[in-house]
């Protein structure tokens, strides 16, 4: 199936989320590595995972904001998603899950590099936030590459966890 592409990289394209991809958020969040650091049983349920679609699908449709999924464009392989989410007054939190075939290539510093480059020019946004599983040293790493600026614990109710917490503003990624 032909993906039409929101916005891309050199490498990767940006959809949206339709009811038609349930077997792609199942691949995606029925991963328990994808899992494991994003809420407290570590997998979803299969309810959990068409709730997360849903939740995907109404945030883009009532605030055009979603973790978008994300595919190669050369192969139109599904990669996962990186995005968005309400967090506060012109403040997104960004998100980005992939599917651990494609981790440590680059994915997700390129689709967030791109995600943060639209939420400042297209959405005029002040502020991005960002936390992870305190277990997740990957994401702490990526977060760091990207420029964010860690600013204390928050607690995290999916996961029952503390999770560092990071921002960053237009002026952290112009210096």
């Amino acid at each position: 199936m032909e993906r039409n592409f929101f916005m891309q990289t050199n490498r990767i394209g940006f959809s949206k989320w339709s009811g038609s991809d349930l077997p792609f958020a199942e691949r995606l969040w029925g991963n328990q590595e994808v899992t494991k650091y994003i809420c407290a049983s570590g997998r979803f349920s299969r309810q959990d995972i068409k709730n997360r679609l849903n939740q995907e699908i109404t945030n883009g449709e009532t605030q055009n904001i979603e973790y978008l999924p994300v595919f190669e464009v050369t192969t139109g392989k599904f990669i996962g998603c990186c995005g968005l989410r309400p967090y506060k007054e012109k403040e997104y939190e960004i998100g980005v899950h992939m599917l651990p075939e494609f981790w440590g290539q680059g994915y997700a510093f390129e689709a967030a590099a791109a995600i943060i480059q639209y939420a400042f020019s297209e959405l005029n946004a002040q502020k991005l936030f960002a936390g992870h599983n305190p277990n997740n040293i990957s994401s702490r790493k990526l977060l760091n590459k990207l420029g964010f600026i860690y600013i204390g614990d928050e607690f995290y109710p999916p996961t029952g966890l503390y999770h560092p917490s990071y921002e960053l503003d237009p002026v952290d990624i112009s210096q």
